[in-house]
């Protein structure tokens, strides 16, 4: 090879290296689509919205949520994951979408760790034990004592197979051995519709969503499976306090991309994330709805991956064997 085509072949192979960071640092020049996979009004939705509202400003374009509802949330991160990884195509992963679809489908179309890119954790969501207003149990004692004693007789609603509020009931009533029929909805907004007009009697979900509706008096929350009381719902007991200290669960909510996006844009994606956990105004969003803001270890690209991994050890063995009582 003449020194020509080797200097040729060495400008070729730099432009080659500096394109991913040169395309990272023009990212984004047009909007971005973040899909949600469940209905509007539901907790991973309001979750994402917040996020989503600070990290447009950060990033300079629109991050456009698109609500894809289906098998408890499957559908939609299917679709995440199949996209072009071009960083213009984002998920809002949950604990049901990325831990427990694990246990629940033994053909699930994607692999929760290896067919993503992490981006970051955006918030933890305890979980809360509710029923309508005019429900006859008082503590979450009476709700149990009720369902033990004539468990067809008492309906529980949830936001599909395999979503948060799904999965946490099923542990629920796996717990206290004995399983109510369960009505499917297409996300948790429109369960937490049902439950307020009082179609069906308990559910099990992320407090986020509910508290408004708590605090308006619409539906009862009778415990919070978490050691300590949530300060949007401080007259609200803890599991441990009612009664059913085994009960600890805790919803989350994640941003993914799908496999083989740019580093770069990973890493610019996930600052833009923690941007909008740090500010003030837009803590007080998700603190005042009852979310947590995660830890930072599982705010990088690493953490989530790590902390992801952990979840699918925990909850699909619970899936695996609750489903195996049906």
């Amino acid at each position: 090879m003449t020194s020509k085509s080797i200097r040729f072949a060495s400008v070729i192979l730099g432009a080659f290296t500096l394109a991913p960071a040169a395309f990272a640092q023009t990212y984004p020049t047009r909007p971005i689509n973040v899909i949600v996979p469940y209905a509007p009004g539901g907790n991973t939705d309001v979750v994402g919205r917040i996020v989503a509202e600070h990290m447009s400003k950060t990033l300079g374009q629109q991050l456009v949520i698109e609500n894809s509802a289906g098998a408890g949330g499957t559908t939609g991160s299917t679709r995440a994951a199949r996209a072009e990884p071009n960083g213009y195509t984002l998920l809002v992963g949950q604990m049901g979408t990325h831990a427990a679809s694990v246990g629940l489908y033994p053909k699930l179309a994607y692999d929760p760790v290896n067919d993503f890119e992490h981006i970051s954790q955006l918030s933890d969501t305890p979980i809360a034990i509710l029923v309508r207003k005019d429900f006859p149990a008082k503590t979450l004692g009476e709700l149990i004592s009720m369902v033990k004693t004539n468990p067809q007789k008492y309906n529980n609603g949830h936001g599909g197979v395999g979503s948060t509020s799904h999965v946490s009931c099923m542990f629920f009533t796996s717990l206290i051995g004995a399983r109510s029929p369960m009505i499917a909805y297409q996300g948790s907004g429109p369960a937490l519709n049902d439950i307020v007009s009082g179609q069906y009697d308990f559910l099990c979900d992320q407090i986020p969503h509910l508290s408004p509706q708590v605090r308006a008096g619409n539906i009862r929350a009778l415990a919070i499976a978490q050691p300590e009381r949530s300060p949007v719902l401080p007259d609200v007991p803890t599991t441990i306090e009612a009664g059913l200290p085994a009960y600890q669960a805790s919803g989350w909510n994640a941003m993914f991309a799908p496999k083989g996006t740019p580093r770069e844009i990973v890493v610019k994606l996930s600052g833009a994330v923690n941007a909008a956990l740090e500010d003030p105004a837009t803590k007080a969003k998700l603190e005042g709805i009852g979310a947590v803001i995660p830890k930072k270890e599982s705010r990088s690209p690493e953490g989530l991956k790590a902390f992801v991994t952990a979840e699918i050890g925990k909850w699909a063995p619970i899936m695996r064997e609750a489903s195996a009582e049906k």
